[in-house]
């Protein structure tokens, strides 16, 4: 889940979770790109348990050991113009149904996903047939004739870019909205919310320039994502089989996105009958009154082609982790607070003059009505932040040898300028000669990348400045923090396919609040007593941090893909400049879009909203710690419990990483999905992806040429499907044809 992020298909990408895929082509978690046949034999025995190998090694070994462009096959044409209009076009149209799919799936969950295949498909699937009737007299920069794999990757690049910056808005931007930081509506903020998008949306990328050389050219660090991309966009151009699979693939990824965009927009209209089947509510109305007790605790099933899809792309052990985290919280912990007295529910039963016993735990206030007690869905939200921020700082330190490697030449160079200045000999680094297989006519010069990163930085330092009240000093640590988090954040996914963005947002968040610890006292709220000043500037800063190492990853993965067809840099550098531009009026459009249709997005103390919206819950959570000085808000039972589970999670994955035997891994619970499961107040996406994850297990098994064949394109179309008839549902509600012209048969009152 990718994300600390989920790309589709490779890479899950949780914005707070990181369980990783079930189908890479190599692993990655404990070894960087083997150089030799025992290593690559080494390499078939390991196994972090949150990945399945599906690809087979022994046909790309040679590929891997040398980390060489790929042999396209025969009959690849040389394709001089890479960057054209057709393949930048396409490419940022596809970014915008990603985006539009992940603020609707992050919002929902708080888990996003990457576009890197599906760019590389749906551009395949468009560009290929549309190639053949373009008039051949147009400027080669338009794009004429064939559709080629180079050009595949430009469209493959803007994709990535062009729906790479939803995150923000699924996390940071609702968190401040939230506690009342920006104005009530985000209309209101647009030109504010333009201006920050602006200045993180691109010195990430500039960034990842410089990083191409060092990760994937001296290193060779994997990127198992991206090489999977690779590989793909290889198969999608070759002759023969490779065509009939691609058009396979593209029929499974269109029938399936038609039915579920289908299925989605009329759910708003009868959502009783071919959505939500709330069986315990349906046995309460039918005589068994007490069977809404555990309905009320969130026990229904959603029919969501989404996250059975995830559940497909995330596989067992992700989805089942997240599952027991559902019933380990609102099945177990959450009616043992309130059997016990520490928590207590909101009887809502007279609200809507009804017999059944309707009672909501969902309120997010430190206490309940009465004054009494927390609510259940409080004391879980740190149970969980706490779990989930333990668990992502354990799993980054257990790559210590893998980011220390990548340290290392930096840290040569220092010893080496100390002791050439006392005089001494510099100490020689065993490195092999660097071979770049682009001309330097198609790589990045330092001219285009390095201005852009400056003046990223000054813009950065006004934007938050002018508009947020934000001083100098915090901006610069912020950069400062930001550029030394890419690096590692390109190191993880390079080495792991795990995108850090949640841990380097939550690490940028400690520091920025140990900075501002003690100060803007004037600016604390008498009422529930947080500094908002120092709020802001640390939610700020985590968004600035996150951004850039979203950008840096997603670019340097690009570049992996690019090197590995045999892409040119520089086309690819100016597609993903094109695409991050778009994206910035992209998501704040779609966030308005969103939040004008479902208002309770905002409004942290909303018990019944179809966006749960965790990941805005975990940001300002982390904020609140970070910038209180006296007695933290944490309820001291919900306190004890965090730190045991806590303590239990980082077991966990230390036993997994280190003493688990590699066939007993996959048993092992993924604590970040458990705890993301602690922090969303719903059991529906859990409950989704543990029966599509355990569909695909079998079909997988029974089946594996067809699941291997078209998994991923059945997968993409319930994401992206659902995703846009979500988009299609915020629209109608703002039409005025929302849920309120549908009936609401099956379906309890509130």
């Amino acid at each position: 889940m990718d994300h600390d992020r989920m790309a589709v298909g490779a890479n899950p990408n949780y914005e707070d979770v990181v369980p990783a895929p079930h189908s890479l082509p190599l692993e990655g978690h404990e070894s960087n790109l083997p150089t030799e046949k025992g290593d690559m034999e080494d390499l078939k025995e390991k196994d972090t348990g949150y990945r399945q190998t599906t690809l087979d090694i022994e046909s790309v070994e040679q590929e891997y050991v040398l980390g060489d462009p790929l042999d396209l096959g025969p009959g690849v044409a040389d394709e001089p113009t890479q960057f054209t209009l057709r393949a930048v076009f396409v490419g940022c149209c596809l970014g915008a149904v990603v985006q539009a799919s992940n603020l609707y799936l992050g919002l929902k969950t708080g888990f996003t996903f990457g576009p890197q295949l599906l760019g590389a498909l749906g551009g395949f699937l468009i560009l290929k047939p549309l190639s053949r009737v373009i008039p051949k007299n147009l400027p080669a920069w338009v794009g004429v004739g064939n559709f080629g794999p180079r050009e595949n990757v430009t469209c493959q690049t803007a994709a990535t870019a062009a729906g790479g910056l939803g995150i923000l808005f699924v996390s940071g931007f609702p968190a401040m909205y939230q506690v009342g930081l920006l104005s009530p509506k985000p209309a209101d903020d647009i030109g504010h919310l333009i201006g920050y998008m602006f200045a993180v949306a691109f010195y990430g990328m500039s960034f990842a320039i410089p990083l191409r050389a060092f990760f994937i050219l001296r290193q060779r660090l994997v990127f198992p994502t991206p090489s999977a991309t690779a590989y793909a966009i290889r198969s999608l151009h070759a002759t023969g089989s490779g065509a009939d699979d691609a058009k396979r693939k593209g029929k499974w990824l269109f029938w399936t996105f038609l039915v579920c965009f289908i299925q989605k927009t009329v759910s708003t209209y009868i959502p009783g009958i071919i959505y939500d089947w709330h069986f315990f509510y349906w046995i309460a109305t039918w005589g068994a009154p007490k069977a809404q007790l555990i309905e009320n605790w969130g026990w229904y099933f959603e029919v969501t082609p989404a996250f059975l899809g995830a559940g497909i792309l995330s596989g067992m052990n992700a989805s089942w982790s997240f599952y027991a985290g559902s019933i380990l919280s609102w099945a177990i912990i959450g009616p043992a607070l309130v059997a016990t007295g520490h928590a207590a529910g909101s009887n809502i039963q007279a609200a809507y003059n009804t017999t059944l016993p309707y009672r909501s735990y969902y309120n997010m206030s430190p206490r309940d009505p009465s004054g009494n007690a927390t609510s259940p869905r409080y004391c879980l939200l740190w149970i969980g932040v706490l779990v989930m921020l333990v668990a992502a700082f354990v799993e980054l330190a257990c790559e210590w040898r893998t980011i220390g490697a990548g340290f290392a030449p930096a840290v040569l160079k220092v010893r080496n300028m100390i002791r050439q200045r006392s005089g001494k000999e510099p100490i020689m680094a065993k490195e092999q000669p660097l071979y770049d297989p682009a001309p330097k006519k198609d790589q990045v010069p330092w001219w285009v990348w390095a201005p852009m990163s400056l003046i990223a930085i000054a813009l950065t330092c006004i934007v938050l400045g002018v508009s947020f009240d934000v001083n100098v000093g915090i901006s610069i640590l912020g950069v400062v923090l930001s550029v030394v988090f890419c690096f590692i954040g390109v190191l993880s996914a390079g080495a792991t396919d795990i995108n850090p963005v949640s841990t380097v947002a939550k690490a940028t968040q400690l520091i920025i609040g140990g900075a501002t610890k003690g100060k803007y006292s004037e600016s604390i709220d008498p009422t529930t007593g947080w500094n908002l000043k120092a709020m802001r500037i640390n939610l700020l800063s985590g968004m600035v941090a996150a951004g850039a190492a979203a950008q840096a990853t997603d670019m340097t993965g690009d570049l992996k893909t690019g090197h590995l067809i045999g892409a040119k840099p520089i086309a690819q550098y100016f597609a993903q400049l094109v695409g991050a531009f778009c994206s910035i009026f992209l998501t704040v459009a779609f966030f308005i879009l969103f939040t004008q249709a479902s208002p309770c997005i905002l409004d942290r103390d909303a018990e019944v909203c179809q966006y749960s919206v965790p990941s805005a819950a975990a940001w300002y959570a982390v904020s609140i710690v970070v910038t209180t000085t006296g007695g933290l808000p944490v309820p001291r039972v919900a306190g004890i419990l965090a730190i045991v589970f806590s303590i239990i999670g980082a077991a966990c994955i230390i036993y997994r990483v280190y003493y688990c035997p590699a066939k007993y891994k996959v048993w092992v619970p993924n604590p970040s999905a458990v705890g993301l499961a602690m922090v969303l107040n719903a059991t529906t996406y859990s409950a989704a992806m543990a029966v599509g994850a355990t569909a695909a297990y079998f079909w997988q098994k029974k089946k594996p040429a067809h699941y291997e064949s078209v998994a991923f394109a059945f997968a993409a179309g319930g994401l992206v499907g659902e995703g846009l008839g979500g988009v299609m549902q915020a629209i109608l509600t703002i039409a005025g044809a929302g849920p309120e012209k549908g009936v609401t048969i099956g379906v309890p009152e509130y």
